[in-house]
């Protein structure tokens, strides 16, 4: 959190929103509330939607003899055209299901104390404009999605359904973060489809563990709101758990590791895979024993560490 957002947090006035970061201080004043509405300004997101797909594509780099002429083949790296591909793809993807979130809870956002600020429910962009610049990061999606192989093409598109119908459950079930798991471990499946053109047993394993992965993060992030959300009718797995979070964290999160340290090994990772592993449960550990749930920052803080962990699982499977 920045200086100012503390401040804010003390003054009983959290938002996760920042008022001084580099949109408000150096983008064109017309580009602002594009730029909030796609949340460029707050990155984690990004990050969460990514680490599935560059977890995958190295897990899918060939094992076995390699063409030591050619980069993609080179040590256990993946094609670095398909890093940078994927790391846009998050990025615009990323935005466009931002856009679609606030459009489809615009009146809800504007009942939640962290959210009210946003574009739309602040007034800062119409409906129109909204949806206009969530096609067009979709868009540009579509052509980084059509430069795959036919079969991740086909996998990606099938990807748009739980994206679709996410904002929605946080309407029918008390776990929302199911379906968020669905839709942003996605890559989980895409990334190994677009070097291998298959799927397999490994992906599959690491798709699953991702959604566990998931259910405990953003079950952290959902505390946040867990407040107004109670007066506004709003579901999720913070509110169905209440103060049983803990041990369910631990539970999540033993969860992810183990399905991660299972598609490492359908992925014929070697051992130094699983000391990275290792490492990566001590963070989720710090995660799920420190947490105060009842401190909207520290969710905020212990939400956005996941960071770390996705670097940690990434260069384990690099060094596996």
């Amino acid at each position: 959190m920045t200086r100012t957002d503390k401040t804010k947090a003390a003054a009983g006035t959290f938002t996760d929103i920042p008022d001084a970061g580099w949109i408000a201080r150096r983008a064109p004043g017309r580009l602002r509330p594009y730029l909030r509405l796609a949340r460029l300004d707050r990155p984690i997101g990004t990050w969460l939607l990514l680490w599935p797909c560059w977890w995958s594509l190295a897990m899918a780099v060939p094992r076995g003899n390699r063409d030591w002429g050619d980069w993609a083949d080179w040590g256990n790296w993946p094609d670095p055209w398909l890093l940078a591909a994927f790391a846009l793809g998050a990025l615009v993807m990323r935005g466009a299901g931002c856009a679609w979130n606030d459009i489809t809870d615009r009146d809800f956002d504007g009942q939640v104390e962290r959210t009210r600020s946003r574009p739309i429910p602040s007034g800062e962009l119409s409906l129109g404009q909204a949806a206009a610049f969530m096609v067009l990061l979709a868009l540009i999606g579509l052509n980084i999605l059509a430069r795959l192989n036919p079969f991740a093409m086909l996998i990606g598109v099938m990807s748009l359904a739980p994206v679709v119908v996410y904002p929605f459950m946080k309407r029918i079930t008390w776990w929302p973060q199911v379906f968020l798991g669905l839709a942003f471990n996605w890559g989980a499946l895409l990334g190994w489809a677009a070097v291998r053109g298959d799927l397999s047993l490994a992906p599959v394993l690491l798709y699953l563990g991702g959604i566990a992965w998931t259910l405990g993060y953003d079950t952290i992030y959902a505390h946040q709101d867990k407040v107004d959300d109670a007066l506004i009718g709003i579901k999720s797995s913070a509110r169905a758990l209440g103060a049983k979070t803990r041990p369910m964290l631990w539970l999540f999160y033993g969860t992810a590791i183990t399905l991660f340290g299972l598609a490492g090994w359908r992925a014929e990772l070697g051992p130094l895979f699983l000391i990275g592993l290792v490492l990566a449960a001590v963070q989720l550990a710090w995660q799920a024993g420190r947490v105060n749930i009842d401190d909207p920052g520290d969710c905020l803080a212990k939400f956005r560490s996941n960071t770390w962990f996705g670097w940690i699982v990434f260069a384990a499977a690099i060094i596996g």
